[in-house]
């Protein structure tokens, strides 16, 4: 990863990163480079140096093709926010000034995929329908949900690391996790969890499903002030969290073998029957794939309201 800062008079105005995720190109067999953390006035000509640096360093290394913003790797925050600008930003999601859309396709660039986020209510949740037609996987499927065990998080978090890496496969941009990615991310998410809201999913005790879901901390980080976490901030942080009543929903898998029979439901349902019992009231889910047929129904029939689209872009220059 190579960063450039744009300046001009003495003025910075712009960022950007260039970057080669070499697991990326290994896993899907292409040839991609990424650009990254991406930030710019509302000025063409700015926009157009950061990505045209980006392109060129890239292409230096051999790459023919570059998609963004990707932050730093697809396992991170990808895209620009082009719809939902209303609403507050989610935790682990980008938020970004209205232009930066057109200021990117102003600059050449084409759509890659969108990315959409749906906004849970408590009181339209659950349906009587939905509840009757859990029980019955439940019961044909034999499927138990299970809290993560604290006591053994290390354990946890390799078994949530081999699910995703299994049960996301197919997904377009997948990459598989690191163990230092992985790693690292559970290290920052432990400080937040709430142990009752990240649960395994087990057919006749073989886990094969997990969902993780957080308080949105977002509001509880504008509570620190300046912004410092040590050494006070994070004491204030904590206490400013316990009275979070928004969730984020952060991932669920089901293993390929055991999709589409209705697992991914059971565990929405349980995942909003534990999030209201401890005073949750909404929140969001994502971020699902434009296409992906079955997770965007699903978030349908829990009375989802899509109000968020993210866009990753993509400029072809061989």
């Amino acid at each position: 990863m190579q960063l450039f800062l744009a300046e001009r008079n003495g003025e910075l105005v712009g960022r950007i990163g260039a970057i080669i995720d070499h697991n990326y190109i290994e896993f899907h067999r292409e040839k991609v480079g990424f650009f990254g953390f991406f930030e710019s006035v509302d000025d063409f000509s700015v926009a157009k140096v950061l990505l045209d640096t980006a392109q060129s360093w890239l292409g230096e290394r051999g790459m023919p093709r570059m998609m963004g913003p990707i932050n730093p790797s697809t396992n991170s925050e990808m895209g620009v926010l082009v719809d939902g600008f209303q609403y507050r930003p989610a935790m682990l999601m980008p938020y970004n000034p209205p232009y930066y859309g057109a200021l990117l396709e102003r600059c050449g660039l084409k759509k890659a995929k969108d990315l959409y986020c749906y906004h849970l209510e408590k009181n339209k949740f659950l349906s009587e329908k939905l509840v009757r037609v859990a029980e019955a996987v439940r019961k044909r499927e034999n499927l138990s949900i299970r809290t993560v065990n604290m006591k053994k998080f290390d354990e946890e978090i390799a078994l949530v690391k081999e699910l995703y890496n299994r049960t996301w496969t197919r997904n377009w941009g997948f990459v598989p996790w690191s163990d230092e990615e992985f790693d690292y991310l559970a290290r920052d998410m432990k400080r937040i969890i709430v142990p009752e809201l990240s649960m395994i999913a087990e057919v006749d005790s073989n886990p094969i499903g997990f969902s993780i879901n957080l308080p949105d901390i977002g509001k509880a980080l504008q509570k620190v002030g300046n912004g410092r976490l040590l050494p006070f901030g994070i004491f204030k942080l904590l206490w400013h969290t316990r009275k979070v009543r928004f969730l984020r929903s952060l991932i669920l898998g089901v293993v390929p073998e055991y999709q589409r029979r209705g697992i991914d439901g059971v565990m929405y349902i349980e995942t909003w029957k534990r999030g209201t019992d401890l005073g949750f009231n909404e929140g969001e889910a994502g971020w699902v794939l434009e296409d992906n047929v079955m997770m965007n129904r699903a978030a349908q029939l829990v009375q989802g309201d899509r109000y968020k689209t993210y866009r990753v872009y993509e400029l072809h220059f061989d």
